[in-house]
């Protein structure tokens, strides 16, 4: 029996901090955590029937998920020329691959029993629809072809990642003063800030559809007009008293920050001027805490308009060196070394899952016989 282990698709950690550019890293919903483990074999095994196209530790994934998936990979994708035999097969596998690893790691979260909770999935579901009346809310997912019972899948599977990672990683990671110290020792000319600079949260919302099947972060604007609709109701809601961090996390749709909250880090005035002068002009405004108005997302290649945004001032900072005492210096240096280590403990422990689990992958094994030839 002939095998062949895939390898790690290894996902991006954070770069070596900048006082006035932070590179960020996000998790991937558990729906699709492609990138984090890969399937773990291809051999000559006999397929149980033409419904089963995958077996993880004994448990069929059927074809009716796989040819949902497919179907709104493609949908997401909006290509205008129907793809080859040989293209959609190719998608298909990396949707069988997706659907291999998230039930790795569902089985892994089963064993410790930390799957969520029916009364965990209601909350989250009922914050997604939080901004949208009961008939948006439904027009939207019927234009994505999904059900409610198949967002509360993926929701489950969202919490699910986050229980397990929390469980078997967050938790056992430390950052000691004296590593702190260490790094701002090796790092110092960085705190040293040549001009003045914002820290700046955002919550964006775009009309462009994910390029992630089942990918609904706070229930995805697929056009301009939900996109509208949408960031006007999280402006109510922020005038409203509620907190800037969490809608970010629930509802933004920018998947570098949105799971930090929407923490752009701090960025230098010229580079804001340069990068966005309404950004600018409307940050110059605030006060530490305060927020701006809605204002457009304008894709920087085109000049055209993409999206909206809302921003937030954390804070501001006045040139000159920043020392080791300045708690927002440690704070960012204690983030900062968290996040690479929560990232290489991540790499390993999804390679050991992936290790660990039998899997059996007919739909790849089928392609393979067929091609092959």
């Amino acid at each position: 029996m002939m095998k062949r282990d895939a390898e790690m698709a290894m996902t991006n950690g954070m770069s070596s901090a900048r006082w006035h550019k932070v590179q960020r890293s996000g998790l991937l919903p558990a729906a699709l955590v492609a990138g984090m483990l890969l399937t773990a074999a291809v051999g000559c095994n006999k397929a149980p029937g033409a419904d089963v196209v995958a077996t993880v530790n004994g448990k069929a994934i059927m074809r009716a998920d796989l040819e949902k998936g497919y179907t709104a990979l493609m949908q997401s994708q909006q290509q205008q020329t129907a793809p080859s035999q040989q293209q959609a097969d190719l998608a298909r596998l990396t949707v069988v691959r997706n659907l291999i690893e998230a039930e790795i790691v569902e089985q892994r979260a089963a064993k410790m029993n930390l799957t969520a909770t029916n009364d965990e999935v209601n909350a989250k579901l009922a914050a997604m629809k939080a901004p949208y009346s009961e008939e948006q809310f439904d027009e939207h997912i019927k234009a994505e072809n999904l059900t409610v019972d198949d967002i509360r899948h993926q929701i489950r599977r969202s919490l699910t990642l986050d229980k397990l990672l929390n469980k078997e990683i967050n938790s056992k990671i430390t950052v000691s003063d004296g590593e702190i110290a260490a790094y701002y020792g090796q790092h110092k000319a960085e705190y040293a800030l040549p001009e003045t600079t914002y820290r700046l949260a955002q919550i964006e919302v775009t009309g462009i559809p994910s390029d992630q099947a089942g990918n609904l972060q706070g229930s995805k604007a697929t056009n301009d007009a939900e996109a509208k609709k949408k960031i006007q109701a999280l402006k109510a809601r922020l005038d409203s008293g509620d907190d800037f961090g969490a809608l970010a996390m629930n509802y933004s749709e920018r998947p570098d920050n949105s799971s930090s909250g929407g923490d752009l880090g701090f960025v230098g005035e010229s580079a804001m001027q340069k990068e966005d002068l309404n950004v600018y002009t409307a940050v110059l405004k605030l006060k530490p805490g305060q927020i701006t108005d809605i204002l457009p997302v304008v894709d920087p290649q085109s000049k055209k308009q993409v999206g909206y945004a809302i921003y937030k001032l954390v804070s501001k900072e006045s040139p000159g060196q920043h020392d080791l005492s300045d708690p927002i210096v440690q704070q960012g240096i204690r983030q900062q070394l968290h996040n690479d280590r929560s990232q290489l403990l991540k790499n390993a422990y999804f390679e050991m899952l992936r290790d660990q689990a039998k899997v059996v992958n007919f739909f790849a094994e089928q392609i393979f016989k067929n091609e092959a030839k």
